[in-house]
């Protein structure tokens, strides 16, 4: 079994796993599916070290099915060569893959109460495992939202699983884009203005934002105006991770290292940091 945690001698090495499957999101977004020999065990909220040859490896959240253990799902955006590389593979390519890395979605601990989920752009991709995991055990848990914003119709991501999920009377899923053509028949806005709009039991709810830091900021404070604390809110926080284990220094968030310590925070641990660019 395939598990690659910190500490691992095996996980400061690159596994070679071949993509089996390409599915074009968006312009310059792929999600790549690699089949593996051995199970691969991973929680909501991870991420992997996925490494280009010849060119560079870099951080990547897991954004499959925790339960498919015999598939690895990144979502990757071409943002510079090594990301643009691999957003380019086609099947039977080899990329070199370690990890996962990384602490996660608290989903289990939330059993009985009320989950949010608040995505931004390439943000859903993070929480889409604990989406799976959620909607696998559907009746260990109170309300179910999924609050998803992009920027366009165009940059909606995991079209058709949102769509199945829209249909399904469990769950409470929206979706909101910033601009759109006269012909867009959904919302139009920024995602933190939905929250206002859902219902759930701010006494016994958790929340889970991923998203670019401003959208999280706005998110946060419509949160907070809706009765959650800081203890209940989660953040995925992705800050320049280079070598996922702590040691180079590139993600260093105060006292705590995003690589090592996250990606996933409880808010209350870094509050008063958030939104602080320099650190």
């Amino acid at each position: 079994m395939f598990t690659g945690q910190v500490g691992d001698a095996a996980s400061s090495v690159p596994q070679p796993f071949e993509v089996t499957r390409v599915r074009i999101e968006a312009a310059g977004v792929a999600t790549l599916e690699m089949t593996t020999a051995s199970p691969f065990v991973f929680a909501p909220g991870q991420f992997n070290m996925l490494y280009a040859f010849g060119l560079g490896e870099v951080a990547i959240s897991i954004s499959g099915d925790p339960a498919q253990k015999e598939r690895v799902v990144h979502t990757v955006r071409s943002v510079g060569a090594v990301s643009g590389a691999l957003a380019r593979l086609r099947r039977g390519a080899v990329i070199g893959v370690r990890g996962p890395y990384g602490s996660h979605w608290p989903v289990k601990d939330a059993e009985g109460s009320d989950v949010v989920i608040v995505a931004g752009g390439l943000g859903i991709a993070p929480v889409r495992p604990a989406m799976y995991y959620l909607i696998a055990h559907r009746e260990r848990y109170g309300r179910i939202v999924l609050l998803y914003g992009a920027r366009s119709p165009g940059d909606i991501l995991y079209r058709r699983e949102l769509e199945t999920w829209r249909r399904r009377l469990d769950l409470d899923i929206a979706v909101t884009v910033d601009h759109a053509a006269a012909d867009w028949r959904g919302n139009v806005g920024v995602v933190p203005a939905l929250i206002p709009q859902i219902a759930f039991d701010p006494q016994h709810a958790i929340a889970l934002v991923c998203g670019p830091e401003i959208m999280m900021r706005f998110t946060i404070s419509a949160l907070r105006d809706r009765g959650l604390t800081t203890h209940q809110i989660f953040v995925s926080m992705e800050r320049n991770m280079k070598c996922a284990v702590g040691l180079c220094g590139h993600c260093q968030f105060g006292p705590a290292f995003v690589c090592r310590d996250g990606p996933v925070f409880r808010f209350d641990r870094i509050a008063p940091l958030f939104g602080v660019r320099e650190i």
